[in-house]
């Protein structure tokens, strides 16, 4: 039979099919022991009642709800008459103890235990042929060790219960901490891209018209030249904004290397700036990995932006180095300097070293810089190759 108690456990279904197993047992004995003729048709009628008013409640548990208690009671008053006119069914009681502790309060179920247990003892008296102590003590273990297990079950349940909501909520605060460690992370991809890469190009078009309106009256040709840079400046600028949006590598890089990329950079910075900074080679170039080269350029961005804005440097140096195992970039000054200890705690230039060295991390790389007031700076990075292959191949 299909059990509706509770959780539908294997439990609540071997109590049911255990109720009727006795329930069988208990009429068979009887007829066996009195035939059809007496009070056998009495109890054949009240075990009929009794199976159909149990298994009822079993099959409509769910509609029941609050009429639960009176279904019990319903079943053990039948029960009561058959143990009356019939001892022998009073061992159906264990069952019922099942039922009631799932049904009844604490202290009600106390009283219906303490029922069923006296019933069965008076029953078992009545059919001995002399007193024996266990007619007394085996129906009181019974009716304990049933209280106790199924206490026991619905203390389990009941922690089970509270583990798998704590479990829920933990899921939920992870969730949700998962979602906000996801949006602080975009925010300072953002912020990095920002910083390395717009706030780098607005700076360079401030600087030329800033110049070409400082010559705009006395030399228009040349005035006309910072304007157009600053054109260009701000496609690229334009370009960079559309790309990081979408979470794609720099424009720069779509029709060239990193090695003419940085170049034109320089030259560019050069430009805006008015001050000389030099690009070399070292090594012999061969494909990197498109996340290096997008993650080189945004630190050379970002640094020569540092440079342009805080430095105050006549010349500058760009040298990007391959290696067997790895890339390094270093980018040199002979500007003012500082002190790269207070620089981080504040300040826009240790922001900036703050964001290229979270950006070198992320690509498994190491960040050095080397400064002192008075005495220029020297930024070196270097990032383990991803993809190494000759020159030529692709990657």
């Amino acid at each position: 039979m299909k059990a509706h108690f509770g959780a539908a456990t294997r439990l609540n279904a071997a109590m049911h099919a255990g109720f009727f197993l006795l329930l069988a047992a208990s009429v068979a004995r009887f007829v066996a022991a009195h035939g059809s003729s007496g009070a056998t048709p009495l109890i054949l009628a009240l075990t009929g009642a009794l199976a159909l008013v149990y298994a009822a409640g079993v099959l409509s548990w769910a509609v029941l709800d609050r009429w639960r208690p009176a279904w019990l009671a319903t079943v053990i008053a039948i029960w009561l008459a058959l143990v009356v006119a019939a001892p022998s069914f009073a061992w159906c009681a264990v069952p019922l103890f099942f039922v009631g502790l799932q049904v009844l309060r604490p202290r009600i179920v106390v009283v219906v235990v303490v029922l069923l247990t006296v019933a069965t003892i008076l029953a078992q008296l009545r059919i001995a042929t002399e007193f024996d102590p266990s007619i007394v003590l085996a129906p009181i273990a019974v009716a304990l060790m049933a209280t106790m297990t199924f206490l026991q079950l619905h203390r389990d349940r009941f922690r089970l219960g509270e583990a798998v909501k704590q479990l829920l909520g933990a899921r939920v605060d992870l969730a949700q901490s998962q979602r906000l460690a996801g949006m602080m992370h975009e925010r300072e991809r953002l912020a990095r891209e920002i910083h390395d890469a717009l706030a780098q190009g607005l700076s360079s078009m401030r600087m030329l018209l800033q110049a070409a309106q400082r010559s705009w009256d006395t030399d228009p040709e040349l005035a006309k030249g910072y304007v157009s840079r600053a054109v260009d400046a701000a496609g690229d600028t334009l370009g960079e904004a559309r790309r990081f949006v979408k979470g794609l590598g720099s424009p720069r890089l779509d029709a060239t290397d990193l090695g003419e990329t940085l170049k034109d950079l320089a030259e560019q910075i050069g430009f805006a700036a008015m001050h000389a900074v030099r690009f070399e080679i070292s090594g012999d170039p061969y494909p990197l990995a498109p996340q290096v080269e997008a993650g080189l350029l945004r630190v050379a961005q970002g640094a020569l932006a540092n440079v342009s804005e805080h430095a105050g440097a006549r010349e500058a140096a760009v040298t990007l180095t391959y290696l067997a195992d790895k890339v390094v970039l270093d980018i040199r000054d002979d500007g003012v300097g500082f002190d790269p200890a207070s620089a981080r705690a504040s300040g826009d230039r240790g922001n900036g070293l703050r964001m290229i060295s979270e950006r070198v991390a992320e690509l498994g790389g190491e960040m050095v810089v080397e400064s002192a007031p008075g005495e220029g700076t020297a930024l070196a990075v270097a990032v383990p190759t991803v993809s190494a292959m000759p020159a030529g191949e692709v990657p």
